[in-house]
């Protein structure tokens, strides 16, 4: 049944005792520019432009640049999605290696 509007409340799985190891950080990085360049593709295919603010009647959005160019704060955000999700992968007890040559 789904809860009356306000009564949700969401329930992430704990993941705070789960360290990322240093070898992960660089497909962190690679995962976390994917994370962006997935949001904007969605967002070009919907009609929205780049524009100097993000304005929802003209679809226009500052941060529809690359991700090489995004302020640090906006590259914070996809790395946290993304460290949360590699540690929730760690903490259901998959393994994450190196690419196989």
């Amino acid at each position: 049944m789904t809860p009356a509007p306000g009564e949700w409340k969401p329930r992430p799985v704990d993941t705070s005792g789960v360290r990322l190891p240093p070898e992960l950080n660089g497909l962190v990085e690679v995962l976390a520019e994917n994370v962006h360049d997935t949001w904007a593709a969605r967002r070009l295919a919907d009609g929205w432009t780049w524009g100097p603010s993000r304005d929802d009647r003209t679809l226009t959005h500052p941060m529809l640049i690359p991700y090489r160019e995004l302020p640090e704060t906006e590259k914070d955000y996809d790395r946290d999605v993304v460290e949360e999700t590699v540690r929730l992968i760690l903490a259901l007890g998959y393994r994450i290696g190196p690419p196989v040559s």
